[in-house]
């Protein structure tokens, strides 16, 4: 792949956000559905990485090295596993950092396949100009991402969006997470004796 590309990709992703994610929303109590999105541009800390092959060793790199100069982190990924493999890399590796297989227990990833069904509760009238297809996968620091998200609870953030996808379930898996983080071993005999 080539530079321009790539700079295209950033540009894509800075006007998708802009268009899609800093607006107020409806479905998400009239707050934008990224309510940090457009402060994190602001502030220049959205970062980009580029995957090209089927390695892994990208993404592996980046949580291992995370620094925090930035908020999030955007892996582009050029060669995406098939969209349900991806899914269940992602929430593999999810629980390999919960062990401390990459030493930094506090960092969260999720995934965006170009196979994915749009969300429906964002504008999906976003038209691409990148005519390469591409995958991402964002990386945030758990505790971060948890901590906002229960402040955005409280205002009422979810409580329409948990109608149409399964945003608790999605919650609840990320606050197990952030509940070991901070809590050791206890907390995950815990989480595994209230899911038997």
């Amino acid at each position: 792949m080539d530079f321009a590309t790539e700079e295209a990709i950033k540009s894509e992703m800075r006007d998708w956000s802009a268009h899609a994610l800093e607006v107020p929303n409806e479905y998400y109590n009239n707050l934008p559905a990224c309510p940090y999105a457009k402060t994190a541009w602001a502030k220049n800390r959205v970062g980009f990485s580029f995957k090209y092959d089927s390695h892994w060793q990208p993404l592996y790199t980046l949580i291992s090295t995370w620094d925090d100069s930035r908020d999030v982190v955007i892996l582009i990924d050029f060669d995406p596993l098939p969209v349900d493999v991806m899914d269940k890399y992602l929430d593999g590796l999810n629980h390999a950092i919960s062990e401390g297989v990459f030493i930094n227990k506090d960092m969260f990833l999720m995934g965006f396949h170009p196979e994915d069904d749009g969300n429906e509760l964002l504008d999906n009238e976003f038209e691409s100009t990148v005519d390469t297809p591409y995958g991402m996968v964002f990386l945030q620091r758990l505790s971060k991402l948890q901590e906002a998200s229960d402040a955005l609870r409280v205002k009422g953030y979810y409580k329409i969006a948990q109608q149409y996808y399964n945003a608790d379930f999605l919650y609840q898996q990320r606050q197990n997470f952030y509940r070991r983080l901070k809590n050791g071993e206890k907390s995950k005999e815990n989480d595994e004796g209230r899911s038997r």
